[in-house]
């Protein structure tokens, strides 16, 4: 029979049925009606009470999503109090979940809670801290990515970049980059942190990855031709080819003309050009005019299509190049007295004979100004490379930056120091922000000591991506939307006016951490060495460049330019 007890109710058998007291039938059901109750009670409370640890009570345990004792809690019964704007991306895995009480309570916005998990546990990359990480933690691949697995991914996201400049096509410079900023922040972020947990490692067999970006450039398939012409081991290159180009029946080049030369199809139908395309050593992604994002992020793209390749070589796509280019690069590199060489410069124009030019020691970048156009926020711009050698050296020497538009380096770069995808619609800062984040990498930065590549630098009639944002949202706003963006490379370069506290809106800081300086050497002793001080906008003059002499720091170096 049950016996009640003090807390709980225990099941007990009757020693002695006879000795059981006689009942009326009215008393039998009454009696037999509190039986009912208490078991209905004892079945409700049996239910509703959690099993401790998972244990069941014989000791045994008991698989958590099996568990009988498990209350079932609906989720959204802890987020109906917070914003929809938190709730929807709690949904969607897209907050950091250690910090949502702060994010309640307005101690810290989503953008800012969005790190803080990462920063704790290291890097982060591959890490389920990040925002939009919950599908990629829950199936977590260790193995590279394949060429086809990035480029659909690319595809996709160029896709969705091209719906959301749709739906914002009249949005302010504050919206165009608020939109750009969720999209990335959903979609190309996460898979960005993916894409570098997963690289190929670098390999050893002398091949050179060339990046080349082509915004409506009809002088691009004379560069990959020349390329591979010039080179002296055209089976080691593998060129990754980012083709923005108009395909309408009419576009806008100084008068209605068709559409743009197709540079990946023109160079692949050619007799030279399809072996190498049959090969796969040309890697192709297409992006029409209206989603350009302006050249840093077609560098960003182009960075994805590398293989493992051995060397980084990125290029402007209307280049000419010395006789074996290739071999006399990796020569240089292996020559500089560094682990992470990088060698760049401005180099001398096209109509220039680099044959003739290859007794002559090659021009060196040294300088560098603080803007003072209104619409450039004061960021430092490289002036040009000079003849400052009488003697050539075969030891590259020393240089404080590297151009955008032609450099070449040990490709463990591109892992060290990974394009940031959260820097569109520029067109100025890049080359200063890559020359500090290298230096404070423990990359060392050094000219060629010969000119390999001449660049065609009057292109005035050419179209300018600028012009494409205008078409793409609304005529004027580049220049406000680039200053905008211009802030988050200020602020990791230091500038006063852009420091933490003082960049709105903070989305502009998103993700900041895992696209800056890094660990090896610090920034004021960079800007110091180069001579830049970003809290007065002055330049100071260093000599040692203009000189060929190693900089501060380095004079264990000396002897190697003692001539």
């Amino acid at each position: 029979m049950f016996h009640r007890g003090t807390s709980y109710l225990s099941v007990g058998q009757r020693d002695d049925d006879s000795a059981a007291p006689s009942s009326s039938p009215s008393s039998n059901g009454s009696f037999l009606r509190g039986i009912g109750c208490l078991i209905l009670i004892s079945c409700f409370l049996f239910l509703i009470t959690p099993a401790p640890n998972n244990t069941h009570h014989n000791g045994a345990k008991v698989p958590e999503q099996l568990s009988p004792h498990r209350r079932i809690v609906d989720p959204r019964e802890r987020t109906r109090k917070l914003p929809v704007r938190v709730q929807s991306l709690l949904a969607q895995s897209q907050i950091v979940g250690d910090h949502l009480q702060e994010v309640k309570d307005g101690s810290k916005t989503v953008e800012e809670a969005i790190h803080l998990s990462t920063n704790k546990q290291g890097s982060g990359i591959g890490s389920s801290a990040h925002i939009g990480a919950g599908a990629l933690s829950r199936n977590v691949k260790s193995a590279p990515m394949t060429l086809n697995e990035i480029l659909a991914f690319l595809n996709s996201f160029v896709k969705k970049l091209t719906a959301s400049n749709v739906k914002n096509k009249h949005a302010t410079f504050h919206g165009i980059w608020s939109a750009y900023h969720d999209l990335v922040a959903k979609h190309l972020y996460p898979w960005d942190q993916e894409y570098l947990r997963r690289m190929p490692p670098r390999r050893q067999d002398g091949s050179i990855y060339l990046s080349v970006v082509s915004f409506r450039d009809e002088f691009c398939v004379e560069t990959l031709k020349d390329a591979f012409n010039k080179a002296k081991n055209p089976d080691n290159l593998f060129i990754g080819l980012v083709q923005q180009n108009c395909e309408d029946e009419k576009c806008r080049r100084g008068s209605n003309v068709g559409p743009d030369p197709d540079c990946y199809t023109l160079f692949c139908s050619s007799s030279m050009g399809k072996k190498y395309c049959n090969n796969g050593q040309i890697r192709l992604l297409r992006m029409k005019e209206a989603e350009s994002l302006g050249p840093y992020m077609a560098r960003y793209f182009a960075s994805k299509l590398w293989m493992g390749e051995q060397w980084y070589m990125q290029i402007d796509s209307h280049m000419s190049f010395l006789q074996n280019w290739d071999a006399l690069s990796i020569q240089m590199l292996e020559k500089a007295p560094s682990e992470k060489p990088v060698i760049s410069n401005l180099p001398p124009p096209n109509t220039s004979n680099l044959q003739e030019k290859i007794a002559v020691a090659a021009p060196r970048l040294c300088g560098a100004v603080f803007a003072t156009s209104d619409i450039e926020g004061q960021i430092v711009r490289l002036e040009r490379s000079y003849n400052y050698d009488r003697i050539k050296l075969d030891t590259p020497r020393f240089a404080p930056f590297v151009a955008a538009g032609y450099l070449i380096a040990h490709s463990d770069m591109l892992r060290d120091v990974p394009f940031d995808p959260f820097l569109p619609y520029l067109f100025l800062g890049e080359e200063i922000l890559l020359s500090a984040r290298l230096w404070t990498s423990g990359y060392d930065i050094f000219s060629p000591t010969i000119s390999l590549v001449g660049h065609r630098y009057e292109r005035n009639q050419q179209p300018k991506f600028w012009e494409a944002i205008h078409m793409a949202f609304t005529n004027g706003v580049h220049n406000p939307l680039q200053m905008l963006v211009l802030n988050r490379i200020k602020q990791q370069l230091g500038y006063p006016e852009s420091a933490r506290d003082m960049i709105k809106p903070k989305t502009l800081l998103t993700a900041v951490e895992q696209y800056s300086m890094g660990h090896s050497r610090s920034l004021d002793e960079y800007l110091k060495i180069v001579g830049l001080n970003v809290s007065l906008k002055e330049v100071t003059y260093t000599a040692w460049c203009e000189t060929g002499q190693p900089p501060p720091g380095f004079e264990k170096h000396n002897h190697l330019y003692n001539s």
